[in-house]
């Protein structure tokens, strides 16, 4: 088997994308910034799966963030990754207009810059390879406008619309890339974006990151584009291409006002 890389590993879909990886027996490079949650989770992966970890402490946000990843994984004699899951992601709840330019700006760092340039980094080897799967997390805010989350949404408008092209572009290569797209799922995400740990849809409940990371798995193997996990944000996704944009950006508006 090859070696796996992940973002965000230290906790969340992040730790889940990990076992999955581990339990096909890939290598598994573990990235983000926490090193103790990052070295508990190798420990786990090696004594549960007899894997091979990496552990890669690094501020995603960092300009030269994916050739620092890149170069460890070199140096620690590691194949270059076939299975490459952008899974970091940063989110900040409020109005645009009182929003930090440091708290933005990592967002479109995290959210769009590293997925762009690890993927480029890794294309190379895939190629090489023959073969190669990239996961990049969105969000069904991918699909609407998102009045006190504006910058989150769009940046997940991105990724969307990015990954779709790729897989496109690299049809009949063995490389695939597949979009996941989950509603609100139960993670850190939802306090760091200050949010109060509840969905903007009043009785729709949080996924467990397990099912999500299990869906999204299982899409990037089969090489698909896009999954939706969950029958309501399958619905939800639907909603919001049916409705006319001036409608869809009020009622995000008020939902997001809620939380």
């Amino acid at each position: 088997m090859g070696t796996a890389l992940v973002t965000g590993a230290s906790a969340g879909l992040g730790v889940e994308f990990a076992r999955l990886c581990a339990a096909d027996g890939h290598a598994v490079v573990l990235v983000a910034r926490r090193a103790e949650r990052l070295q508990a989770l190798a420990d786990e992966l090696q004594r549960t799966h007899g894997t091979r970890c990496l552990v890669v402490p690094q501020d995603l946000a960092a300009a030269d963030a994916a050739e620092r990843v890149l170069a460890a994984i070199t140096a620690s004699g590691l194949a270059p990754p076939t299975i490459l899951i952008n899974n970091a992601g940063l989110g900040a709840h409020g109005p645009f207009a009182d929003t930090k330019a440091e708290t933005a700006l990592r967002q479109i760092l995290v959210n769009i810059a590293l997925p762009t340039e690890l993927t480029r980094r890794c294309l190379p080897a895939m190629r090489t390879a023959g073969h190669g799967r990239i996961l990049v997390i969105a969000s069904t805010a991918a699909f609407t406008p998102g009045p006190l989350m504006a910058v989150y949404y769009a940046t997940k408008a991105h990724v969307l619309s990015w990954s779709e092209a790729l897989h496109e572009e690299l049809r009949g290569t063995g490389i695939t890339v597949t979009c996941v797209c989950p509603g609100p799922v139960r993670t850190e995400f939802q306090q760091v974006a200050g949010l109060d740990g509840e969905t903007p849809v009043r009785g729709l409940k949080l996924m467990p990151p397990e099912v999500v990371a299990r869906a999204g798995y299982r899409a990037m193997r089969r090489g698909r584009a896009i999954v939706i996990p969950g029958l309501w944000n399958q619905v939800l996704a639907l909603c919001s291409r049916l409705l006319p944009r001036f409608l869809l950006r009020r009622i995000v508006h008020r939902l997001q006002r809620r939380r």
